[in-house]
């Protein structure tokens, strides 16, 4: 099927109705001229954030839970020549399509990430994503509350997300960097919500984040680092 958009925005959820409508009202604000949807993907039996969003004009579908399946179904319906992957409490800048689209004016990239800030004055926040950014560039593996980007043409060829747990982006990532992708890390920033770093501890979130990271990248499956987040299990 021919693309319709340029952009397809991706966001998957779980349990966020009490967010899902601000979220949406901002996207509203995006500064471009290029056409783009948005869709979302409800991961709970109860379809409780599909069953709160307010606009009408939003693509909705329910899938088991998992965000790589959830992104991976999103994806599968998208019309959009560019996907963007949005967590729901993580908000872009109002020109970031066009960012997206000077970016891959460049035809050697398949897609990229923004800069990540925490919406938090808190030193140690503010530490985490200045270190956070760091790590992509050097990696170039960005996480998902960074908004991936990637042409769907090449998504498609690659695969998708793999039903993981967790580390689903980074996992995407580091197999893009193995078959030879280029991707970019815009400086521009996505602000993403204190709130999992409140709830857990700041500290916690932080040292527990960072040994999940590094026994991820030893070679520890996704899986077995799962038991961290009991949460996210499928």
């Amino acid at each position: 099927m021919p693309a319709r958009y340029r952009f397809s925005i991706i966001i998957p959820v779980l349990h966020e109705s009490s967010i899902i409508n601000a979220l949406l009202a901002s996207l509203h604000h995006l500064i471009t001229e290029e056409p783009f949807e948005v869709i979302v993907v409800d991961g709970s039996p109860t379809q409780d954030t599909l069953r709160a969003i307010s606009d009408s004009t939003i693509r909705k579908y329910a899938s088991p839970q998992g965000r790589g399946r959830q992104m991976n179904l999103g994806a599968a319906h998208a019309l959009g020549k560019i996907l963007v992957f949005l967590h729901a409490d993580t908000f872009l800048p109002a020109n970031a399509l066009d960012l997206i689209q000077d970016a891959l004016q460049d035809k050697r990239l398949v897609g990229g990430a923004f800069t990540l800030q925490i919406d938090s004055q808190r030193f140690l926040l503010r530490m985490i994503a200045v270190f956070s950014t760091l790590r992509s560039r050097m990696t170039r593996a960005p996480y998902g509350d960074q908004v991936i980007f990637v042409r769907t043409s090449y998504f498609n060829s690659v695969g998708g997300y793999q039903n993981l747990s967790l580390m689903e982006d980074v996992e995407l990532m580091r197999r893009i960097k193995k078959q030879k992708g280029q991707i970019t890390i815009l400086p521009t920033a996505v602000i993403t919500s204190d709130r999992r770093w409140n709830q857990e501890g700041v500290l916690y979130t932080a040292l527990r984040d960072t040994l999940i990271i590094f026994l991820y990248w030893c070679g520890m499956p996704a899986e077995k680092l799962a038991k961290f987040y009991p949460w996210q299990q499928p």
